[in-house]
């Protein structure tokens, strides 16, 4: 598999809505928390424009990550970050955290803080991310997330 990782594109953005939907819901999400999420996690182009996407492809969509920087605080947030269900363990998902460090350090961003699905922590752990607190969800009213953070080398 030779995966290319690349800027995403604006007439991407309901390919890779897709794709983050497919790869939430294969935590065991049902229905109703699914519908709960739609909004959050639709790609639009006004969300692409305010922060980089990134994908992972070979023959089709692998993978993304969205990048929102702030520079002047040089701390950035990661967006989003999912991979095809179809693909997970197979390295799609360290291919796409190296681009976004890499992103991230010629942005000059030393530090990155994110939101985890609690499916989703063993694998940002694995990255170097800690937990740092706990969030509210911006989909599901009185669910928390675990807020992660990581300082970049």
């Amino acid at each position: 598999m030779a995966i290319e990782l690349r800027r995403a594109r604006f007439d991407e953005a309901k390919d890779l809505t897709e794709l983050s939907l497919r790869s939430k819901r294969s935590n065991g999400y049902d229905d109703v928390f699914m519908a709960a999420c739609q909004e959050e996690l639709t790609v639009t182009p006004e969300k692409m424009t305010a922060g980089e996407y990134w994908l992972a492809e070979d023959d089709g969509l692998l993978g993304c990550v969205c990048l929102l920087a702030d520079v002047a605080a040089s701390s950035g947030e990661v967006h989003a970050f999912f991979v095809d269900p179809i693909h997970q363990r197979r390295g799609v998902g360290r291919l796409l955290w190296q681009c976004l460090v890499e992103q991230a350090k010629i942005k000059g961003l030393t530090r990155l803080d994110l939101d985890a699905d609690p499916e989703a922590v063993p694998f940002y752990q694995a990255m170097g991310f800690s937990i740092a607190g706990q969030s509210p969800s911006g989909s599901v009213p009185g669910r928390t997330l675990p807020k992660m953070e990581i300082v970049l080398e």
